[in-house]
């Protein structure tokens, strides 16, 4: 197990815990590498383990008696409930027991404690939400799509940064194209965040393409776009809401290879996990509704996450920016 990455799985978190994550763990555990510690109230996820077949050793229980809501106030989950599953995953990876955590649970929780417990790389102010975005070749970075709905110009030139690393070492995109999301491409247009931002990003080593309008989202005409989280959020939950409606409006022909292929581009399941860039330690957050795949999804973004050694060479980079 010396160089099996180590994963602590908040058991508890989400719409369907612990079916979904127990399950998603199991087949993470079948298919990685990966060792999984799986934290939450240890008869229910024994219970949820028992209906499965997995190999030996691979998954370890950590009992934790509390549970975070979905829509419990973040600080006051942070404060209080220090014996919740989420507190304890993560408690984990800070002692240096986990390479990663992984929660499907409250959003606002897991940011509050992973920058109160794990703590931030040096340089970095805010944790952006990273999500990915398909298009004709590929895929696209958004950031932030939830974390911080209040930012300054240069929490999105960290964002962009923090960004590019992870086009680079888990989309493989060499020199990514970075892009400012706006109400248009022209440099004057946006708000007064934008076009402070756009300035910065214009003198920075980065491969910055200018403004993005909103329709070239889904285009692929920028491998990483920032914005703050309040636009990312609106963005992500349209998209969301969208190809709900097409797939609700195609399902006879879901069965289809239409169907496959939107399946393929659109099922946020695919992706597992949003990662919390800037973390000192790899932190992910899954959707509420994740399904087992997507568990087991995010539990692989993870891995390679640790594998490529993204968050030090995110390190790297913010030092260089600040030489």
């Amino acid at each position: 197990m010396a160089d099996r990455i180590r994963i602590s799985l908040d058991g508890m978190g989400g719409d369907y815990a612990p079916q979904n994550i127990v399950s998603g763990a199991v087949q993470a555990v079948s298919e990685f590498d990966v060792h999984v510690y799986l934290v939450g109230i240890k008869e229910q996820l024994q219970a949820e383990l028992s209906k499965h077949q997995l190999p030996a050793g691979r998954i370890e229980l950590v009992d934790a008696s509390e549970v975070v809501a979905m829509d419990e106030p973040a600080t006051s989950a942070a404060r209080k409930k220090k014996n919740s599953s989420l507190r304890v995953a993560i408690d984990l990876a800070s002692k240096g027991e986990a390479d990663s955590v992984i929660s499907a649970g409250n959003t606002g929780a897991i940011y509050a404690m992973v920058k109160l417990n794990i703590g931030c790389l040096p340089g970095v102010d805010r944790l952006p939400l990273a999500a990915l975005f398909p298009h004709a070749q590929g895929k696209s970075i958004v950031l932030d799509v939830g974390a911080n709905v209040d930012c300054k110009p240069h929490h999105l030139v960290e964002f962009a940064l923090m960004g590019s690393v992870y086009a680079e070492e888990i989309l493989r995109i060499p020199s990514p194209r970075v892009g400012l999301l706006s109400i248009g491409e022209e440099e004057a247009k946006g708000n007064e965040l934008t076009k402070e931002t756009f300035q910065l990003l214009k003198q920075s080593s980065m491969r910055f393409i200018g403004n993005v309008d909103a329709h070239d989202v889904y285009k692929g005409s920028a491998d990483v776009i920032v914005c703050d989280g309040f636009t990312g959020n609106v963005a992500l939950k349209v998209s969301e809401g969208l190809i709900e409606t097409i797939f609700e409006l195609l399902q006879p022909e879901m069965e289809s290879s239409l169907g496959r292929l939107l399946s393929r581009y659109f099922d946020y399941s695919e992706h597992g996990g949003a990662p919390l860039l800037g973390a000192k330690l790899p932190s992910f957050v899954c959707h509420g509704r994740s399904t087992s795949r997507a568990i087991k999804n995010a539990i692989r973004v993870a891995m390679e996450f640790c594998k490529h050694n993204v968050n030090e060479r995110i390190q790297k980079k913010l030092e260089l920016s600040m030489s």
